[in-house]
């Protein structure tokens, strides 16, 4: 009796009507498998989406809700020739291990036993062959054949498992030419030595293998480590958390039971499950990973915390914001995955050709072969020559030559804080030459702070804060935090419009609109030489104050301006804001070309209007009035403080209270454009040269099976030069 899976546990919402579903896949192995997968997956009715991420061979499947039974998807993959089941981290990650293990076994067998053929072919070749004794020759050619078949069938099972689901899925991919060319190499081996022939090829077949292992064990490790930016935000996720279910009571519970409005308690050496705000305790907390702020923080009632930070020193009470998929944290995921499973230009360029591979290659295997017998060579030349035509042309250069780029990348612009949202967003981010900023919360800061709190007495600041702990204002809770502020005075009393008021010491205090503390003419003063601040008024008996409250620039926005005008980009400032405040904000910023006041339709046009003049813009904006813009420019970027509409439509989101990862992003996109573009060239002149000398017979499979992991290995290796444009631009 067949037992069906029940796949309800592992879907999840993709939008209103769409199932999204993610599958582990065995036997994926180049890029022509993520395309066959794809395009194969694509073809069933109401499936909106199939996406192969090569890193993790995991497939990402999307379709119409109530349309589709999801085990449709595991029965075609296995038609196709891959077994599939649903994605968990945890297991794919043990998976990928015992993966990685198995193949270094299998690259220890072969290694091992081609060691031991070349001590035997030493006697072979160390003198005139015809000068031996037969039986001598054929001892030796008898021994290596004991000594390779038995590891050839062990150490080539991955490209032969791969080969044999490809052929009786009635389709090839990349291993049934490598698997042919072993498998002739071994068996024109065995028929020399029956026919006690001068020279047989057990050596070069073993060493093959060993050469192909080793690539491919390589080609993996580095997946692997690229992949470990991703591992790091799955290493901060916490699956319990400590609840009270009564004021004295608490309970280790699933963050999945875990709703807003819950308080929970965080321990030192503990990860927060939830995002929330601090209620009781103080501790040193470490945000690095989720902000991008790297010194610790104190963290003290009033303060945000988000699930992933890591509690140093004390316990602290916290109540509960967001949880489970709802955190930061999971937000930050969410874009990470459509990061790796998107595709960029350039990657459906060299998939494109990956699929031509195949019969192209084995065309010109056999046309070889044909060419050499027509010309007078023997059968056994002419097949050795396509064996080594067979194994010299294989793309695997060609199917790393992107992917490798675009992982070592994305790992690259997540530890500048970037988020890629956008399989091209490296692409059309490297070729930019203006950027427009909007102002507000882009430029500066979410929340507001005291412009001019070092200008007013230090008590005044404190008793103001302590006041402003009553009120619900934005610009009260700005002096609460500029003051540090912790206990609200008793008997305060608030009138709606005005402001908050009561006693201390036997004196009135206020603070409020100007005109409620009596200070019109200092708040006057005040925005005559800062008109983009908001202000508000404190009053002590006959002493008033105004405290001029505004968002504060980002702290290295000056020196990222600076930074984009030393590559050649033009930076303007186009927002919605008072003229005043735009005017004060690019003159601080050294920018000259700005506009205030515009309305969405106004950024558009500008936007508009730069593309006719053939500029490529980059548009960072965080607002829902900027959304439209962000989708009409060349490439867009938003803070992770953004609204959600904004963050789907740009390509990017950056991390944190700097606007650093803005000019790390056009730097690292730059580099890795480049490095795409001369690792398609490096493959493609690999295979103008290679293959030519193997179709006139001036390599052996040996000598194929090297250079073909060689021009993998620099590839790769070319990949990694991504990592050094990281440190240039921290």
């Amino acid at each position: 009796m067949q037992t069906a899976l029940d796949f309800s546990h592992y879907l999840k919402s993709a939008g209103p009507g769409v199932l999204h579903l993610d599958l582990a896949v065995e036997g994926i192995s180049c890029a022509g498998c993520m395309a066959k997968i794809e395009r194969n997956l694509s073809k069933i009715p109401d499936v909106t989406k199939a996406r192969v991420n090569l890193t993790d061979h995991r497939l990402a499947v999307e379709w119409k809700a109530g349309a589709i039974d999801p085990a449709v998807f595991v029965d075609r993959l296995a038609e196709l020739g891959y077994k599939a089941y649903p994605f968990e981290r945890a297991g794919a990650e043990t998976q990928e291990s015992e993966r990685a293990k198995s193949l270094l076994r299998r690259l220890g067998v072969a290694a091992f036993a081609a060691m031991n053929v070349m001590m035997l072919s030493v006697p072979v070749w160390s003198g005139n062959v015809s000068d031996m004794l037969p039986e001598q020759r054929d001892f030796f050619h008898w021994l290596s054949a004991l000594i390779v078949l038995p590891a050839a069938a062990y150490s080539a099972q991955p490209f032969f498992s791969s080969a044999f689901g490809a052929l009786r899925a009635r389709s090839v991919n990349m291993d049934v030419p490598i698997s042919i060319g072993i498998f002739l190499a071994l068996a024109m081996s065995l028929v020399e030595t029956a026919s006690h022939a001068e020279h047989t090829y057990f050596d070069a077949a073993i060493m093959l293998i060993a050469f192909l292992l080793a690539g491919r064990y390589l080609d993996q490790n580095m997946r692997r480590r690229t992949r470990a930016f991703a591992g790091n935000l799955a290493a901060l996720k916490a699956e319990t958390a400590t609840k009270f279910v009564s004021a004295d009571e608490i309970r280790t519970v699933p963050v999945a039971a875990i709703e807003p409005g819950d308080i929970v308690l965080l321990r030192p050496g503990e990860r927060s499950a939830v995002d929330g705000n601090v209620i009781n305790g103080r501790s040193e907390i470490d945000q690095s990973l989720i902000t991008g702020e790297t010194m610790p923080i104190t963290a003290v009632p009033g303060t945000a915390v988000f699930a992933g930070t890591l509690v140093r020193s004390g316990t602290l009470r916290v109540r509960v914001a967001a949880a489970s998929e709802d955190t930061l944290l999971a937000e930050i995921s969410r874009l990470l995955e459509n990061a790796l499973q998107s595709r960029s230009r350039y990657l459906r360029l060299a998939e494109r050709a990956s699929r031509l591979y195949a019969p192209v290659v084995h065309a010109t295997a056999l046309l070889t072969m044909l060419g050499w017998l027509a010309y007078g060579a023997s059968l056994h030349d002419s097949i050795i020559i396509a064996i080594a035509v067979l194994i010299i042309t294989c793309p695997c250069a060609l199917g790393l030559a992107i992917p490798a780029v675009q992982t070592v990348a994305s790992g690259a612009l997540f530890n500048s804080g970037v988020l890629l949202n956008s399989g091209d967003a490296i692409e059309r981010i490297a070729q930019i030459d203006r950027v427009i900023f909007d102002k507000t919360g882009t430029l500066t800061l979410p929340e507001l702070d005291v412009a001019n709190a070092s200008s007013i007495p230090a008590e005044v600041v404190s008793l103001a804060g302590r006041l402003a702990l009553s009120s619900r204002h934005p610009v009260a809770a700005a002096v609460a935090r500029a003051a540090g502020a912790k206990s609200p005075l008793p008997g305060i009393e608030e009138e709606p419009g005005q402001g908050v008021r009561g006693q201390f010491e036997g004196q009135e205090i206020r603070l409020g609109r100007p005109s409620y503390c009596g200070a019109d003419e200092l708040a006057h003063e005040i925005l005559g030489h800062d008109p983009e601040a908001s202000v508000v008024a404190f009053r002590h008996g006959e002493t008033r104050h105004v405290l001029a409250v505004r968002q504060r620039l980002r702290p290295d926005a000056a020196a990222v301006v600076s930074q984009l005008q030393q590559y050649g980009i033009g930076v303007e400032i186009v927002s919605g804001d008072r003229e005043a405040a735009v005017k004060a904000a690019a003159q601080s910023l050294g920018i000259h070309e700005w506009r205030a006041e515009v309305t969405p339709v106004d950024k558009i046009a500008r936007i508009d209007d730069l593309t006719r003049h053939g500029f490529k813009v980059l548009m960072v904006g965080d607002g829902l009035n900027d959304a439209p813009a962000l989708a009409a420019a060349y490439a867009s970027m938003s803070p992770i403080t953004a609204t959600h509409m904004s963050q789907t439509v740009a390509d990017a989101v950056f991390l944190g209270n700097r606007l650093a990862p803005v000019s790390a992003a056009v730097a690292i996109s730059r580099k890795a454009l480049s490095l795409m573009r001369q690792n398609l060239w490096l493959a493609v002149v690999y295979n103008a040269v290679a293959v030519p000398i193997a179709i006139v017979g001036l390599v052996t499979p040996l000598i194929a099976a090297a250079a073909m992991s060689g021009s993998s290995l620099l590839v790769m290796l070319n990949a990694l030069r991504a990592r050094n444009r990281t440190r240039k631009a921290a």
